[in-house]
Order: C-alpha cells, then sequence, then structure tokens
C-alpha cells in the first residue's frame, strides 16, 4: 500500500490479464468522449490490469496525503470503472526536476520508471514551450499535483503491464476557457495542444475540456499515432469513466486489445517519422559528434552523419537525424543552434518497428540491463546493454564477452 493512502476496490472487476499480454497485439484508445489521466485508469483497470500492478506502482513512490477509490459508475446503460484520487493534505507545487529526482528515486520497477519519466517529460517539453522557460524549470500545478502523479504512475504501470502497441481514435477539443494557475487560458489548454502534435484532432462541439493534459500527455508519449478504428481482432474491451456529465454523450473512454492479422502488422510499418537533415563543408569533426550527441538528447530516434562532396569539390558531410513527427521542430532547432548550418531540411519517412522493452536481470557478475525486441517477425532478439557489461567485465577482472554470454544465459534460463 501507498504511504498515506488507502486503495478501495468494488466488485465485477474482470479475469485479469496476465504480464505482457498484449506483445504483439494492439490496444486501441476509443475517445469520441476525450480522455483524462483518471479515465485511462480506470479504463486499463476494466480491461483486466489486476490492481495489484497499480498498487505495487503506488507504493513505490515516496508520495503521501492521499487515498485511492476504484468503483463502478454507470452511463447510458454502459457499467465503466471510475478511478478516483482523493487527497487528504496540500501539496506543493513541483518542477520537472523534482517529480524525475522523485521518479528516479522509486522502488518502481524499470520498464514503469521510464514510462512514467517519459509521460512527464513529454509533457514537460509542452509546457517550457508555452511558458517560454526550461524543461527543468517548468512548474506543474494542477499537474503537479499528486492526483495527477498517481494517474500517470498508474497508467505507466498499467501499459508496461499490458505491453501492446497503442493507439488512439481522433480526439474532440472542446472550445471556451478553463481556470488555472496562470489565469484563463482558453480551450483546448495550450500544452494540451502541444502534448498532441502530430495526432488528429477534431471540433468536439461544446465548452468543455475533452482533453486533460495529463490525458494528452499519456497519448502524445505513449501512442503510435491516430485512427479511426484500426485493424484487428478484438479480445476484450474495457471501460473507463470521465466526472463530468456530457449532455449529448456518456462520458466514457473505450480501450480494446486485440489481435492483428497472422503476417499483417500494420502497427510496426506506419508510425510516421521524419528525417531532419543538413550538408556541413565548414564544421570540424568534434563540432559534428557533437551535435550528433546533442540532437540524441533532444529526443532524435537516431543522428548520424555522411561524408559528401559539395561544389568547387569541397569535402562536407550530411548531418542527419530521425524522429516521431511531433518533435520534428525540436530537432530542427537543435540542429540549427548546435552546428553552422543555415538551413535544414525534412521529409516524412515510415519505419517498420520491432516492439522492445528493457529487463534487468541478475547475473553472476550482478545486475545488467537487456534489451528485448518481440513482434510477429520471429524469434526475440536479446542484446544486453553494453555499458553494464563493461563495468561488470572491469569489477569482475573477466572479459566483455564473458559477461554478454552469462547475460543471455540468463535470460535464455528465464524464459524456460
Amino acid at each position: 500500500m501507498p504511504h498515506g493512502a488507502g486503495h478501495e476496490h468494488e466488485h465485477g472487476e474482470r479475469a485479469p490479464l496476465g504480464h505482457r499480454t498484449g506483445a504483439g497485439k494492439i490496444l486501441f484508445f476509443d475517445a469520441p468522449s476525450g480522455l483524462a489521466g483518471d479515465m485511462v485508469v480506470g479504463a486499463l483497470l476494466d480491461l483486466g490490469v489486476p490492481g495489484s500492478v497499480i498498487d505495487t506502482a503506488l507504493a513505490a513512490l515516496d508520495l503521501g496525503g492521499y487515498h485511492v477509490h476504484v468503483g463502478k459508475r454507470e452511463q447510458c446503460g454502459v457499467f465503466a470503472t471510475k478511478f478516483d484520487v482523493h487527497v487528504d493534505a496540500s501539496q506543493p507545487a513541483r518542477t520537472w526536476e523534482a517529480i524525475r529526482n522523485m521518479l528516479e528515486g522509486s522502488r518502481l520497477d524499470d520498464e514503469t520508471r521510464t514510462c512514467a519519466i517519459r509521460i512527464f517529460g513529454h509533457l514537460a517539453q509542452a509546457e517550457a514551450k508555452v511558458h517560454h522557460t526550461s524543461v527543468n524549470e517548468v512548474h506543474f500545478h494542477e499537474v503537479g499535483g499528486v492526483d495527477s502523479i498517481v494517474d500517470i504512475v498508474s497508467a505507466a504501470a498499467a501499459l508496461t503491464h499490458i505491453g501492446a502497441e497503442m493507439w488512439v481514435s481522433p480526439l474532440p477539443m472542446g472550445r471556451g476557457f478553463i481556470n488555472a494557475a496562470h489565469g484563463v487560458l482558453p480551450l483546448p489548454a495550450p500544452a494540451t495542444v502541444e502534448c498532441l502534435r502530430g495526432f488528429e484532432t477534431y471540433d468536439g462541439g461544446h465548452s468543455f475540456e475533452f482533453v486533460t493534459p495529463t490525458g494528452a500527455a499519456i497519448v502524445g508519449a505513449m501512442a503510435r499515432g491516430s485512427k479511426s478504428w484500426p485493424t484487428f481482432s478484438p479480445s476484450c474491451v474495457g471501460w473507463g469513466a470521465g466526472t463530468a456529465t456530457i449532455a449529448d454523450r456518456p462520458n466514457l473512454l473505450r480501450v480494446i486489445l486485440g489481435d492483428v492479422a497472422p503476417g499483417y502488422a500494420p502497427g510496426y510499418a506506419t508510425r510516421e517519422h521524419v528525417v531532419i537533415e543538413t550538408n556541413l563543408d565548414d564544421a570540424t569533426g568534434e563540432l559534428v559528434a557533437h551535435a550528433i550527441e546533442q540532437l540524441l538528447r533532444a529526443g532524435a530516434l537516431d543522428a548520424w552523419a555522411t561524408p559528401i562532396t559539395m561544389k568547387k569539390g569541397r569535402p562536407a558531410v550530411t548531418l542527419s537525424a530521425i524522429a516521431p513527427a511531433p518533435m520534428a521542430d525540436a530537432i530542427a532547432a537543435t540542429l540549427l543552434s548546435e552546428t553552422t548550418s543555415l538551413g535544414v531540411r525534412r521529409y516524412g519517412v515510415s519505419r517498420t518497428e520491432r516492439p522492445r522493452r528493457n529487463i534487468e536481470l541478475v547475473t553472476k557478475f550482478g545486475t545488467i540491463s537487456i534489451k528485448v525486441s518481440e513482434g510477429p517477425f520471429g524469434p526475440p532478439q536479446v542484446k544486453p546493454e553494453f555499458d553494464d557489461c563493461a563495468r561488470a567485465a572491469a569489477k569482475h577482472g573477466v572479459t566483455v564477452r564473458e559477461v554478454i554470454a552469462a547475460a543471455i544465459e540468463t535470460f535464455a534460463a528465464r524464459s524456460l
């Protein structure tokens, strides 16, 4: 149990989903009424994520002054799961640096911690852009409250437990205004719009906050993209209930876990990315190497330099980076600020990706992080983290190859 928290359950839970039941499957968020953090967690619990997964994650945080209630709410004949966080004590405004330190210092498992940091980091980037400040100095007020930390960590734990590829339907956007810590803001909230760059949205037709910043951060950080409905075979369905009443529709989020047809993997082949690149004929090798490092830190999935010849026979390089479409502007800005370039070009690409996860294994040489790549592409690929292996080899006076072999053997024994 979390320190200072209580988790109350009501009956009617579905059959529990096992760990990584969704590997190689699609998890589709059908959101005609939008979504918020509590709706996401409620729908995932209703889908079959065991309550113990959420309890364990929250207990791993150094966070108190709240309790959680999980119950049922009926709307238009549909009984959905309602996830409520009740704050029992005043909570401070927190910076992204403080929240990141909390998550990094927690007892969360590595996959859940990485997922939670990814979601909050996505929101921090959005807030920093809106308020023209550095990411570490971003102050979360409403979102920094304990309720949003609980929502994001719970969602991260549930999504990690399922292990499926996430897609989301086009999202409705509300009109009007909302009172926030910085004053009255237009809807959709500025941070919500930033988090949803690259995703499909449409006019929801009401003065209502259909999508909250927390919900937008979860989708923006974790979903592959937008689809009206994926080509898949539904295997189980969960419903999450919102708090407010909407005049013309139930305030519900439907989450569907489904199987793709044999040999058909749309989720792995259609994720949109952008390549951003520039030609440099006056940059030193040190500058190019530094720029590649900064591009990766800024969120590029990969960055590289290709030797070329420019006008007048000048030797030069093309410096390139690939990133998710919503990150394209940030990567372009980094490329311009870290090099001598006067301009960059970009073009869209699609990647076929194997879903991957990181696990920690205790070997005879200590704990080693291993990347496991799965999906409908044959047997999983297993790769121990080289830096971990190098440190372990130096500590135990053995070769790196011995540590790598031990890590792979440990993984194989664990998988039997």
